[in-house]
């Protein structure tokens, strides 16, 4: 006979010892999940009011840079360097800030060097193909349009070649800040980058650039194809010899 609930009943005691020790387990197995990362961000609201704060600034950030292509075509004095700086600093905000929240991954001490490593190739081939590649002043600066499409370098490979440094910049800070918040905001991020270039490619570019059209039946948009990587292969070989 046992006593349970101010009562006494009777109660084999080996039942009894089974089902505190199956309470016992499930409560550790609670406390255990809620210690993991992910788990905590599902627990606590706080953090994702913030990450849903943060993501908003980033995607404010796409939607200001998408503004640089109409002012380009409108030529609104001025307007150009306004945007694109204003819409890739609101895009950087939003990266550092979910890169140093302090729900960390379990990740090994090598992840965060080769996360330097990937961080350090990546956002230089972001740079390049930005701001070296495309000619700086008359595509960020000028009014209007630039004057010539470039179909060289970088953009002998794709015609969007910006994409893929910015998906591996954002892999690279995932190993480097080790911030699962950063695991939720990547890939929306992703998605609107891609979902930029598309309305680009598709509203945008042909009526910016004379011969767009052609360009974009000669180099892929995204993914590399055997012609294309013979075009920019003999594009680096004309530039070195230049």
């Amino acid at each position: 006979m046992l006593r349970v609930g101010g009562r006494w009943c009777w109660q084999d005691r080996d039942y009894v010892q089974h089902q505190c020790e199956l309470q016992s387990n499930t409560e550790e197995l609670s406390s255990r999940t809620s210690s993991l990362p992910i788990a905590k961000i599902a627990c606590d609201g706080y953090n994702w009011k913030r990450i849903m704060i943060y993501i908003t600034v980033g995607c404010l950030g796409f939607l200001v840079i998408h503004l640089f292509d109409i002012v380009s075509l409108r030529r609104l004095p001025g307007a150009k360097p306004v945007t694109w700086i204003l819409g890739s600093g609101l895009l950087v905000y939003a990266l550092v800030m979910v890169s140093l929240q302090s729900n960390k991954l379990p990740l090994p001490t090598w992840s965060t060097w080769l996360g330097w490593a990937l961080l350090s190739i990546s956002f230089l081939l972001l740079m390049y193909s930005l701001f070296i590649n495309l000619p700086f002043r008359k595509t960020y600066i000028a009014t209007g349009i630039g004057d010539r499409l470039i179909t060289t370098g970088l953009y002998a490979l794709v015609r969007h070649p910006g994409v893929h440094w910015f998906i591996l910049v954002l892999l690279s800070l995932i190993l480097v800040s080790r911030s699962s918040l950063l695991l939720i905001a990547a890939p929306i991020f992703i998605v609107l980058d891609i979902v930029l270039v598309i309305l680009q490619d598709k509203f945008f570019f042909s009526r910016m650039f004379n011969g767009y059209d052609s360009y974009q039946q000669e180099t892929p948009m995204l993914v590399p194809s055997r012609q294309s990587i013979n075009a920019f292969i003999n594009s680096l070989k004309q530039q070195f010899r230049t």
